[in-house]
């Protein structure tokens, strides 16, 4: 194994050397397994990347690789793994004051702030992430507001926000329950007023959204001299209300599952339940409602408003045909994240199996995410984004040994 690992680094190190010299625009990575979600797993089969793009995928025997080209073997290779939910690059692993932007206490309801304008690139915890075979990150403003702003997909590679945002805006993240409720008489001092707070926010942001559709008056008068004043707040809201955005909603006890269910059937919009530990209870009504959930981290602590939960309930709502993707979430402790591949195997581990379970942090988070189109699977004309591993990548033991982000090498040092 040491030898294999030896020869995995010489190797790696020759590759990374390469691309950065502009001579590697087509390299080919063999596995003697190959998932790629897209269909069987495929025995010693061979994916070929062209200018980032995929170009081939198949069985060794039956793919064209061009010749005087990198080629690099591992035991296993995955697509690049999507944490579905996440506040890295917003949170940082020295846990001070600089690096917390993940949340703004100054108001209860701010949709208006893009996680866009807080994303660091070079956040050691991108790196880390990355390294254990994540290549993308939905992430942004934190749980424990009652609207705490928006969130942003970004690939975890590249020097600035630019290089590696996927998607600026992706949701709007809010919270339910007691991690909504303020102390000191601070509003919202309950769960009805955090919700009447939000409902009134919602049908402002209704009547704001139907001062924009006017034309020009008869008179002469233009349209613009119409239009209200600019709204940030509610211009978010209303992304929210026309379904361009949607309501990414942080909650936990099965009473507030069903209060967000309600807003959704009273305002129409698109709703996404976040950790729902409590979600076993009402699996019927959340699989009428159509509504996916990004499943709490499995190994999440069972306390406070999720005392309740379970090592159960992806597998549980899997099985349900609800539309679930797993997450790495938000800790209130250094380095702010858990490791998205260990929670994912505790799940595989507790009834969801491996590759249902793969498919949660790879296919499925891409169609929840709206970026399947791009990544989730190894499928010709998406992006070249792979994790390479010396075993199978829910053992505690097996080690990432590689990344790769649109075809270049980004972590070769084995983790």
């Amino acid at each position: 194994m040491r030898s294999r690992n030896l020869i995995f680094s010489l190797f790696l190190s020759a590759l990374f050397l390469a691309a950065l010299s502009g001579n590697a625009a087509t390299i080919a990575i063999e596995g003697e397994i190959i998932y790629t979600m897209a269909g069987p797993p495929i025995e010693n089969g061979v994916v070929v990347i062209t200018d980032g793009k995929i170009t081939a995928v198949g069985p060794v025997s039956g793919v064209n690789v061009p010749e005087n080209i990198p080629v690099y073997s591992a035991k296993v290779v995955t697509p690049g793994l999507i944490d579905a939910h996440s506040v890295v690059g917003l949170a940082g692993y020295l846990n001070q004051d600089h690096d917390q932007d993940q949340l703004e206490r100054s108001a209860p309801m701010q949709p208006e702030l893009r996680a866009i304008d807080a994303y660091n690139a070079r956040e050691a915890l991108v790196e880390w992430v990355r390294g254990l075979g994540v290549t993308t990150l939905h992430t942004g403003h934190g749980p424990g507001s009652l609207i705490s702003g928006q969130t942003m997909i970004v690939k975890t590679w590249g020097d600035t926000v630019a290089e590696a945002v996927v998607k600026e805006t992706a949701m709007i993240a809010a919270t339910l329950g007691e991690g909504a409720v303020r102390e000191g008489g601070k509003p919202p001092g309950t769960r009805a007023k955090a919700v009447a707070m939000l409902r009134s926010e919602l049908l402002k942001a209704q009547d704001y959204a139907a001062k924009q559709n006017v034309d020009d008056g008869e008179d002469g008068e233009d349209r613009e001299s119409k239009l209200p004043p600019r709204n940030l707040r509610l211009e978010a809201l209303a992304q929210v209300l026309s379904g361009d955005l949607p309501l990414l909603v942080t909650v936990n006890r099965h009473n507030d599952i069903a209060t967000a269910l309600r807003l959704q059937e009273e305002f129409g919009f698109k709703l996404v339940l976040d950790h729902a530990a409590e979600a076993y209870l009402l699996i019927d009504e959340i699989k009428a409602a159509g509504v996916p959930v990004i499943v709490h981290p499995t190994m999440k602590r069972a306390s406070g408003e999720n005392e309740n939960l379970s090592m159960e309930t992806a597998a549980r709502l899997a099985d349900a045909g609800i539309p679930i993707a797993l997450q790495s979430g938000f800790e209130g402790y250094v380095p702010k994240t858990r490791v998205l591949l260990f929670e994912a195997a505790i799940a595989a581990a507790n009834g969801l199996g491996f590759e249902r379970t793969l498919q949660t942090i790879t296919l499925d988070a891409a169609k929840l995410l709206g970026i399947d189109d791009r990544v989730g699977s190894l499928e010709v004309g998406k992006d070249g984004d792979l994790a390479l591993y010396n075993g199978d990548p829910f053992e505690y033991l097996t080690h990432c040994q590689g990344v790769i982000i649109d075809g270049e090498i980004v972590s070769s040092e084995p983790r």
